[in-house]
């Protein structure tokens, strides 16, 4: 499982088969069947090119992508949530993540041990009172996104909800990036050994992520000092334009 997690982060594309051949070549006489059941268990789509840690619940209401050619110009137009799969040397957990598409910033995240949607609403209620309400929020259409809990305190808040088609690699492709980066500077190197070995290891890393990890899509800047620079001139953009129409309340974050 270990093996097929690292290849599969290198080449999201492959199936049973090419993970087959990869695995014999490695040394491992193992069938396509069992690949198949692997892949499974560590909830990695095994005919499109996207992990799909979180199946569809056939009686959720699936929304449309919204994402399409949008231009994303600002801080909190768009967040995007995803699910993927973290070895330990004693098991597995997964862990989800929310991030704003425009600065890459990490805005919340947990870890469990199964595919419940709980730890999903976690995140998302931390993530919305500490940085208020994005334009959009994208995900797959796992169903711990379609779950009621979780689109109901997003239609609370007046967020459109945008999913991703099925079967398409890179819709949320910012997420994506995020667990590259996750697994290849973290997870891979660390080897935690249990869940609360690794939680405490990715709240380093993310912060170190946030705060410190020059990105060269941002111009060599970190996610942090682009969502706060940005975020303050919207917001004065924002208070300016408020006293100008005599407005008194206005909604952060959902301007674009």
């Amino acid at each position: 499982m270990n093996l097929l997690d690292e290849e599969y982060t290198k080449h999201p594309f492959y199936g049973a088969r090419r993970m087959k051949q990869f695995l014999r070549g490695k040394g491992y006489l193992v069938g396509r069947k069992h690949i198949s059941s692997l892949l499974r268990k560590m909830g990695l789509e095994t005919i499109f090119p996207k992990s799909n840690l979180s199946w569809a619940n056939s009686q959720d209401k699936i929304y449309p992508y919204l994402l399409r050619d949008v231009d994303i110009k600002e801080p909190n137009q768009v967040w995007s949530a995803d699910i993927t799969y973290i070895r330990l040397t004693e098991g597995f957990v997964y862990l989800m993540a929310i991030i704003d598409w425009y600065s890459r910033y990490v805005l919340s995240w947990r870890i469990s041990n199964t595919l419940e949607s709980d730890f999903c609403v976690e995140a998302l209620n931390e993530a919305l009172v500490k940085y208020g309400n994005p334009a959009i929020f994208n995900s797959d259409q796992g169903s711990q996104f379609t779950s009621h809990d979780f689109t109901q305190k997003l239609l609370d808040k007046k967020v459109r909800i945008s999913m991703d088609g099925k079967g398409r690699a890179y819709d949320n492709i910012f997420v994506e990036r995020l667990w590259r980066s996750v697994k290849y500077e973290n997870i891979y190197i660390c080897e935690y050994r249990n869940i609360f070995e690794v939680r405490e290891g990715l709240d380093k890393y993310l912060k170190f992520y946030n705060e410190e990890r020059y990105h060269q899509s941002l111009n060599y800047k970190t996610p942090a000092e682009i969502y706060r620079s940005e975020r303050r001139a919207v917001d004065i953009f924002l208070e300016k334009d408020s006293k100008l129409s005599g407005c008194k309340n206005i909604e952060r974050g959902v301007l674009f």
